[in-house]
């Protein structure tokens, strides 16, 4: 707790301009704090339509169909195990001195998919297996740990690192859905612990339901791609908009 009373802050010294400048620097910020307000108002719903939608497109517990689908669609959906329609292949263990900070190909480690833009780099030349391509499914599952699709060149993907080889029953987007869902499932039963261990024997004996048509998968998954894809949207303009405020702050001030 910090403690701040009301005769320090009287004896405070402060800097300040005429009125005139005072009211065009107020409302420079005030416009700039609509902006984030609204965004931020965006934002979240978009999240609860997301979270709403979720419930709605895919069956509720003890249920085969869920509350709504798209046009044509009627099938009850079908319990599969993750491991009879996708394959979860290794990453590569490297030891220190084959880490390099030049090299042919980049080094994928799960750092950067979040903070880290620090880039290790390889000249062996390997399996295909042990490459990710632009739109591959991966799945990080040490520390941070969930599903995401590869948006860049060619990679060594690290150890803690799966790409997901999905067979023909198993649409790319509607699986990632279906990881995301699971990851929630997952954290939501770690009863307080800090730590999440994830193995690629208990994600494959993972039971879901899923559609038989491999088309209504790829409806699902296209429509929450493209929610995604608005919501990192005005994420991203959050963001923005919260470092120009700062950066105005920073300079607009003595």
């Amino acid at each position: 707790m910090i403690s701040v009373s009301k005769a320090a802050l009287q004896d405070t010294q402060v800097r300040f301009p005429g009125l005139s400048e005072q009211s065009a620097i107020g409302a420079a910020l005030n416009e700039i704090d609509s902006l984030i307000t609204l965004h931020q108002r965006k934002y979240d719903k978009l999240v609860i339509f997301k979270k709403s939608m979720l419930e709605k497109m895919f069956p509720k517990d003890g249920e085969s169909v869920p509350e709504i689908r798209f046009a044509g669609f009627t099938d009850p959906w079908e319990q599969r195990k993750f491991g009879e329609v996708a394959h979860f292949i290794n990453g590569r263990a490297y030891s220190q001195n084959e880490l390099l900070f030049s090299g042919k190909y980049p080094v994928l480690r799960v750092g950067n998919f979040y903070t880290n833009d620090s880039w290790y780099y390889s000249d062996l030349e390997l399996e295909d297996k042990n490459y990710a391509y632009e739109g591959d499914l991966l799945y990080t599952w040490s520390a941070t740990f969930g599903p995401h699709i590869w948006h860049g060149n060619k990679v060594i993907y690290h150890y803690h690192i799966w790409k997901v080889q999905l067979e023909a029953a198993l649409e790319k987007l509607f699986a990632f859905q279906l990881l995301e869902r699971d990851k929630e499932r997952i954290l939501s039963d770690k009863n307080g612990s800090t730590m999440v261990h994830i193995t690629k024997t208990g994600i494959e004996n993972t039971s879901v339901l899923m559609p038989c048509s491999v088309e209504e998968q790829r409806r699902i998954g296209a429509f929450f791609d493209h929610l995604d894809s608005i919501i990192t949207l005005h994420q991203r303009k959050l963001e923005l908009l919260r470092n120009i405020k700062k950066s105005l702050l920073d300079k607009m001030f003595v």
